[in-house]
């Protein structure tokens, strides 16, 4: 059979031709739709760098509209609702990426961390725990721990907070028998309120042991026992607390003269309540010391001027105060007033502040009210920082 060459080599031109244009038209496309893509893109990140969130947004749902299958973009999408306040479509975003197939573990776990974060931020935080205990065993464990230990916080679920401290603990992501000690002291108070003040003293034992060095556990056994009339038993924990933990000596100096003046034991406590003044010129110490010298006949106007040795030591409004109301003025019928004015003006004073937040309270507090960080008050006042 005979071929004709020309014939053939003339299909090879054709096809090749029309390959050539094939390929030509899908370039196009291509480069059509990529020109598309990341013009929205870069866009929405223009609007987004100028804190122009709403355009930002409309920006991104084009790009997401145009390639749904860019995860990052999704990703982005979510961030931007959950930034704005608009939680329910941050979680339809973040829904909507868990639900496809063809996701990776790595996104998985991101998308699903995301969208716990949804939760948190719209106070949902049942399904924020259950979207957090999921988590377990992926890279985003600790933050997801983290984030169920304040829920259990918040919601005072101290047996659930304990757990997770635990898990925190054993993972190697920090010390937390001090807060541990602090959620059997949280157990403590309320079965003490509840009249069952032999479970409440095993806590504050269990505490003890869980945190040695924390002055909590030891100061709310003491008060319980002041309260049970056991004076001589609240005295001796309160002295070890002194030598064990000597910088929260202002926070039980008080309770420490009562004692020992209830137990006739007036004598160690001033010791140690001296000793530790000598280490740290604290106005409450100061003033348990006065309080104990004073209930001596002989020594009472001697344990007033101790006031002006602190003025030696430390310029203090709050110590001069003291030592003005026991002292006699020579137009002593304005006494009063002038002693009124002066405790008005030193009242902000003797308040405690939080080291994280600022907050001032007139007592001290174990968890700041203002921002829920443990141990944040000092056991030192205002004036004395």
């Amino acid at each position: 059979m005979d071929f004709d060459i020309g014939l053939i080599l003339l299909a090879v031109l054709v096809a090749f031709v029309l390959g050539w244009l094939a390929s030509r038209l899908d370039l196009r496309q291509m480069r059509i739709e990529n020109r598309r893509a990341p013009k929205a893109y870069f866009k929405g990140l223009n609007y987004l760098l100028n804190e122009q969130q709403d355009q930002a947004i409309d920006a991104f749902i084009e790009a997401v509209q145009k390639d749904p299958d860019t995860t990052e973009l999704h990703f982005a999408l979510g961030n931007l609702f959950r930034r704005r306040g608009e939680y329910q479509r941050a979680v339809r975003v973040h829904e909507h990426l868990l639900s496809r197939a063809d996701l990776t573990p790595a996104d998985r776990q991101r998308a699903q961390h995301d969208l716990a974060l949804d939760f948190l931020k719209a106070g949902l935080l049942d399904r924020a725990e259950d979207a957090l205990r999921k988590l377990e065993g992926s890279r985003y464990e600790p933050q997801a721990l983290l984030a169920l230990l304040a829920i259990y916080e918040r919601s005072r679920d101290w047996p659930q907070a304990t757990e997770i401290a635990q898990k925190l603990q054993d993972h190697g992501e920090g010390s937390f028998g001090g807060r541990m000690a602090h959620y059997l002291c949280e157990q403590a108070a309320a079965r003490n309120a509840a009249g069952e003040t032999d479970t409440a003293a095993q806590l504050l034992q269990r505490a003890i042991q869980t945190a040695p060095q924390a002055p909590r556990p030891r100061i709310d056994l003491a008060l319980m026992r002041v309260r049970a009339g056991q004076h001589a038993q609240a005295l001796e924990g309160l002295l070890a607390l002194g030598e064990a933990a000597p910088q929260a000596m202002p926070l039980i100096a008080q309770v420490l003269a009562q004692s020992a003046s209830a137990c006739g034991e007036a004598g160690r406590a001033l010791a140690a309540l001296q000793a530790s003044y000598a280490q740290f010129a604290s106005l409450d110490v100061l003033d348990a010391i006065v309080a104990l010298e004073s209930a001596d006949a002989g020594r009472a106007d001697a344990a007033r001027q101790r006031y002006l040795q602190h003025l030696e030591r430390e310029q203090s409004l709050v110590a001069t105060a003291r030592w003005l109301a026991g002292e006699k003025l020579e137009h002593e019928q304005f006494h009063p007033q002038v002693q009124r004015a002066i405790e008005h003006a030193t009242r902000p004073l003797t308040r405690y502040r939080c080291a994280a937040c600022g907050f001032e309270a007139k007592q001290h507090f174990w968890q700041c009210p203002g921002c829920q960080a443990w141990d944040s008050y000092p056991p030192r006042r205002v004036e004395e920082l």
